[in-house]
């Protein structure tokens, strides 16, 4: 092959289909076979597919009214700028409007940056994209909340925000100057500010217009229902950990109940996760490799992570796979196009026998708001997620 790499091709045959398959009458079947046939031969055919035809992504609606997009992009963890930068521009390029990031993975500015290069650009509207964010967990303090959803407005380049999340029911105190957490023997200093003043903190910029709906991440049944009943903006969207390991039932039939949205992290079981804390604790677990997923990857001509992916879409629950790779990018959003049966959705219910939490978040277990009841604290390590 004459190209440097693929993706280099990726962008040339996005831009030379887009120019053949334009509206000038000048054009004919002739030369558009000719090029298409030309890019077959050096460009794999999945990703072909998918430029000239973006995969429409599905939507579920928030009690705002807004449109929350079935599949997006999950940012944890990436935080090489030229990396993301790539994955990014690879995503927007293949209909991606859902971005997902948090205040803790420190890369809101590289994604403002690209966010910015493509409105600009005309590439894309605001109005089209969908970007979700979180409050840090050192700015639950009603003094602390307006201050860091402007640092993270300036950080994306953007005057409102979409979905804004409080990331975890278990806030930390910070140290003077900035929002890095103070630790002591070992741990996060606890903060326990009740959540009812953390959201009526997130009320307020919402009405101001700077947050568009808010929601939680990572809270309990219980913690959730107080938190509805005490608000006057109810939340709009959970976030949390949700595969076919953790089907978070409970949880989801509470969302259900109160018109609240779901979207699943680790929607593959985050295969990566360990690079995040070595020395953390992370229970065994790899839902692609689970037979029955293999088995419905062969009936559907589709990968293990397709199926995965597409079994939460039909169930109306928003994913967000983290992938900096390219390719891997394009295919993950290539799920709208099938639709699993009801009974092959069954059996992913009932045949996939293993219940495993893959997050523990054992760096937040001293904390009194810690919400997993199923976690055995009292085994925990003193830990805390690095940050800098």
């Amino acid at each position: 092959m004459f190209f440097k790499d693929s993706w280099s091709l990726h962008f040339l045959l996005k831009n030379t289909l887009f120019y053949v398959l334009g509206d000038d009458e000048i054009k004919n079947c002739d030369r558009k076979l000719f090029i298409i046939l030309l890019f077959v031969h050096f460009f794999p055919i999945k990703c072909i597919v998918c430029l000239i035809n973006k995969m429409t992504v599905e939507t579920t609606t928030l009690n705002t009214g807004a449109k929350l997009p079935l599949f997006g992009l999950g940012t944890w963890q990436s935080k090489d700028e030229a990396e993301l930068k790539v994955a990014l521009r690879a995503a927007l390029d293949a209909g991606y409007r859902l971005i997902d990031t948090a205040f803790l993975y420190q890369n809101e500015s590289i994604i403002g940056e690209i966010l910015e290069e493509y409105i600009q650009s005309g590439k894309i509207k605001r109005e089209d994209l969908f970007i979700t964010t979180k409050l840090s967990f050192t700015a639950h303090a009603p003094q602390d909340v307006a201050k860091a959803v402007d640092l993270q407005l300036k950080a994306l380049r953007l005057d409102y925000i979409d979905l804004f999340l409080i990331h975890t029911p278990t806030p930390f105190k910070h140290q003077d100057g900035n929002f890095l957490p103070i630790i002591e023997d070992g741990v996060f200093v606890v903060d326990t500010t009740p959540h009812i003043e953390t959201w009526r903190e997130l009320e307020k910029l919402y009405h101001s217009g700077k947050l568009r709906a808010l929601g939680v991440s990572n809270f309990s049944a219980k913690q959730l229902q107080a938190l509805y009943d005490a608000a006057e903006v109810k939340p709009s969207n959970h976030q949390i950990e949700l595969h076919i390991y953790w089907p978070q039932e409970e949880l989801r039939a509470l969302a259900k109940k109160l018109n609240i949205t779901v979207t699943a992290y680790a929607p593959l079981g985050s295969p990566g996760r360990k690079a995040a804390r070595p020395d953390g604790v992370w229970p065994e677990g790899d839902p692609l490799l689970e037979p029955i997923v293999k088995k419905l990857a062969e009936k559907y001509h589709k990968t293990p992570a397709q199926i995965l992916l597409r079994h939460l879409t039909q169930e109306g629950i928003s994913a967000i796979p983290k992938s900096t790779n390219p390719d891997r990018i394009v295919e993950n959003i290539s799920i709208f196009d099938f639709k699993l049966s009801t009974e092959d959705l069954e059996a992913l219910r009932t045949q996939v026998t293993s219940r495993v939490r893959l997050f523990l978040a054992d760096f937040a277990a001293h904390h009194p708001f810690f919400p997993h009841e199923d976690v055995d604290t009292s085994k925990a390590p003193r830990v805390v997620l690095k940050l800098h």
